[in-house]
């Protein structure tokens, strides 16, 4: 058996595994990085960058159908979802290339085919293994069923929905969380039938109790149906369609059943239990600094409990690199990772909500400012808010906004929070006028208790 060796080996290429590989190289590092398909991972292939491009051709639907409202003569004449895909694919395939690039230009050097980790330190791959001073634990996160739903023809996941080459007429989706709700968002604006079903008692049940209630009734308008607190029982399917039943005795009929009930760990078949890593329903547990009860073995990203966010698994890359080579990197604050569901409207948050807050504090104190007060949101013909959450006595420990275009507001909530901000620290910052932006600066000047564009 071939050996080779390195400073650090990383076992899968995704948002966690290449930025730890880069930053390890970087600061002078020698990486070896085994990936069994593609560089870039769920997020760049079959994630978060194909559903936004599908989510922006969706937007462009949607002002092409309402153009009245603005005075333009505009109508819909139809999705060319051939079209749709290419558009998808070609961004895809230019980000992949520019990934393909930094590779080389890093110096990291690229294994391909199926890696099994073997302990202490080593991967394996088609015979040859590879050893590190440190090993990299990345292979990342797979579409979930639930047990007894097979997934195949009319039953699908993202995986699948992603590629579909039809927009269907009715749809059934089995989850409201993130992807959910993403799904949903696009194929209404693509003129389809679309039912979400909940077994919580909200969409969105991860975010504040007050974002999901203005998620809920714009999806209302928008004529998304949406079954919560019920449980889904079964789905049976033949070539016309796919019959799903609820725990109410209901039946539902559609083309198709999305199955999006959450992301689990790729840890099965990778040799994780048998080289002696401690791991929980299938995620490898590590401590704050990302480290595994094995000495010098860390794993990174959706593998790991937690947000199952392409930005933390990458930020996690960066803070294993850093650690290894001796910087001693402060640990992620999970609470402060930013998180966006980019549906129409998009609901975007950081650190906690008012629940979670009363939980850890006794109380919070809150303040919820409208869209209905800001110009530009008015202009775009959004609704929505953004909500404060305040420790007593101290600093705002939770921001969510929602409303179009809301995600790109979350940069300078992530920063107040993060900076421990109090309502007097940003109260007299000044905000563009006119932007959406200014909706941040209108709250904060609230709970300072000097309101300017509030009702009642």
């Amino acid at each position: 058996m071939t050996d080779t060796s390195a400073d650090l080996v990383i076992l899968g290429g995704g948002s966690g595994g290449y930025a730890c590989a880069f930053r390890a190289a970087e600061l002078g590092l020698s990486v070896i990085l085994v990936e069994k398909d593609k560089v870039g991972g769920t997020c760049l292939h079959r994630g978060c960058i194909p559903t936004k491009a599908l989510l922006h051709a969706a937007e462009v639907a949607d002002n092409a159908r309402e153009g009245d409202q603005f005075g333009v003569k505009s109508s819909l004449e139809g999705i060319d979802i051939h079209g749709v895909n290419s558009y998808k694919d070609g961004v895809v395939a230019g980000l992949y290339k520019g990934l393909q690039g930094l590779f080389k230009a890093n110096k990291v050097t690229v294994v391909e085919g199926t890696g099994r980790f073997v302990g202490p330190n080593s991967v394996e791959v088609d015979g040859t293994r590879y050893t590190g001073k440190n090993v990299v634990l990345a292979t990342g996160s797979y579409a979930r069923s639930l047990p007894g739903l097979e997934i195949g023809g009319r039953i699908i996941t993202s995986d699948q929905a992603l590629n579909l080459d039809y927009v269907p007429q009715k749809v059934v989706v089995l989850g409201g969380g993130v992807i959910g709700v993403e799904f949903a968002s696009v194929w209404r604006s693509f003129g389809a039938e679309v039912t979400i079903v909940e077994a919580l008692p909200r969409l969105v049940p991860a975010e504040d109790e007050w974002a999901s209630k203005q998620l809920e009734r714009a999806f209302r308008k928008r004529g998304i149906k949406f079954k919560t607190g019920v449980r889904f029982t079964g789905a049976t399917q033949d070539g016309s369609g796919v019959s799903v039943s609820l725990e109410s005795g209901e039946s539902l009929e559609a083309d198709l059943l999305l199955v999006a009930v959450g992301r689990g760990p790729n840890s099965a078949g990778h040799g994780f239990e048998e080289a002696g890593l401690n791991l929980e329903r299938g995620f490898v547990l590590t401590d704050e600094r990302l480290r595994t009860n094995l000495p010098g073995v860390y794993a990174v990203g959706d593998l790991v409990p937690g947000l199952q966010l392409a930005h933390r698994g990458f930020q996690q890359g960066i803070f294993i690199a850093e650690d290894i080579a001796g910087q001693n990197p402060k640990v992620i604050d999970e609470a402060g990772i930013p998180r966006v569901t980019y549906c129409k409207p998009e609901v975007a948050s950081v650190g906690l909500t008012e629940a979670q807050a009363k939980e850890k504090y006794g109380s919070a104190e809150t303040l919820v400012y409208a869209l209905s007060g800001n110009g530009k949101s008015q202009i775009l013909k959004t609704s929505g808010g953004v909500k404060l959450v305040k420790s007593p006595e101290g600093p705002v420990v939770g921001i969510t906004l929602v409303g179009e275009r809301v995600g790109e507001l979350i940069g300078e909530a992530q920063l107040i929070y993060s900076w421990e901000a109090t309502p007097e620290d940003v109260a007299p910052l000044v905000h563009a006028h006119p932007t959406q932006n200014e909706s941040l600066g209108e709250a904060f000047l609230a709970l300072a208790g000097k309101p300017l564009h509030v009702h009642g």
